[in-house]
């Protein structure tokens, strides 16, 4: 695992695992680093399976919303997979509130969301 400033990123056998290193993803800095570190990953990969664990976040600002959205348009234009995990029910309710959870697929946690893609948990 290697931390990428507000990430850590951690390649295994199924997916590339992103975890923030911060409760609060809120300042806009760190949205666009996040953002830039997600954009290499994705562009690095023929066909990039992504699963981002929210582990630890409790504040999570708009900014960071439309962050995820333009990494899982890369993903999806590479025929890739991003998932989402562990996500505070506090944080959960604004992806319902904003209808994200529609768009974005939402795992309950790590092993959940591995075995979404296909791959073994």
């Amino acid at each position: 695992m290697s931390a990428h400033g507000p990430i850590r990123i951690s390649n295994e056998p199924e997916c590339t695992r992103i975890e923030f290193t911060e409760k609060h993803v809120i300042d806009e800095v760190v949205i666009r680093q996040i953002g830039n570190e997600l954009t290499k990953l994705v562009d690095a990969s023929p066909r990039p399976r992504l699963v981002v664990s929210f582990t630890g976040v409790e504040h999570l600002s708009s900014a960071a919303l439309g962050t995820l959205l333009t990494v899982m348009n890369r993903v999806r234009a590479k025929d890739g997979q991003l998932r989402l995990c562990d996500i505070a029910p506090q944080i959960l309710q604004i992806f319902e509130i904003t209808k994200l959870n529609k768009v974005l697929r939402i795992e309950k946690d790590l092993a959940a969301a591995k075995a979404s893609l296909g791959g073994a948990a």
